[in-house]
């Protein structure tokens, strides 16, 4: 039966809310999270609709990141989590950084989280929070001139920033930071005196939050950042001011 099979406008409204409805189940813990969604003959019963409709009611939850799809198999129920729906995010930033003004226009939200993040570190890092960073400036101290290495230990310490707060927003975003940016920094010269360079910012940053003086963290973070900004500028964006 191929009209069985055919998408149409109404087909396509009894999917949106046939895709309303599971999500709200799932959200509502009614299907587990983990739990195999009901047959496509199942909801089709239930809720009156064609198996097209079905399956676009799944496509659709699937793409809103609360369903798992695997061919030959039963949807999965899946919460989304913040990592995963700044992942669907993914493929315009990808448009983004292959613009000059998508670049910078990224770089600076960088700039933004992270200024608030040092200040925040700065007022209320706790004693363990601080160690953690220092551990972390020493492996990256240790890995000048490795670039793989250096380039790591560079994420892993902006990556405690992230931490710090206790939020779970923050260091998915700061995945999704280093996911988008990856290919820039990957494509840009590297040598042991921009490592130094890099670690001296990171240095700055550690001593002002250690300090406990937020203002002095963010001016030292703006001017590490500032300094990073002007090695992507100078290689990627050579006609830029």
């Amino acid at each position: 039966m191929a009209g069985d099979n055919a998408a149409t406008p109404q087909s396509e409204r009894l999917a949106d809310a046939v895709s309303d409805e599971l999500a709200r189940m799932i959200m509502a813990g009614e299907i587990p999270e983990g739990e195999r969604l009901p047959s496509e003959r199942d909801l089709m019963r239930r809720f009156g609709i064609s198996r097209a409709a079905v399956r676009e009611a799944i496509a659709e939850l699937s793409h809103r990141g609360l369903a798992d799809t695997k061919f030959g198999h039963r949807p999965v129920a899946r919460k989304p989590d913040y990592e995963a729906a700044l992942d669907r995010v993914g493929a315009l930033i990808s448009h983004l950084v292959s613009d000059k003004q998508g670049i910078t226009e990224l770089f600076e939200s960088r700039v933004f989280v992270e200024a608030g993040l040092v200040r925040w570190a700065a007022q209320h890092a706790r004693q363990r929070d601080i160690e953690n960073l220092k551990h972390a400036l020493e492996a990256n101290c240790a890995a000048i001139g490795n670039w793989s290495e250096f380039y790591a230990t560079d994420i892993a310490f902006h990556a405690i920033l992230y931490r710090i707060p206790a939020n779970s927003i923050y260091p998915a975003i700061h995945k999704a930071y280093v996911d988008w940016l990856m290919q820039l920094w990957r494509s840009m010269r590297t040598s042991p005196e921009l490592d130094r360079m890099n670690y001296s910012g990171h240095l700055s940053i550690f001593n002002a939050i250690a300090a406990r003086d937020p203002d002095q963290a963010e001016e030292a973070l703006r001017r590490h950042l500032a300094a990073a900004w002007e090695l992507i500028r100078s290689a990627l964006l050579p006609d830029s001011p």
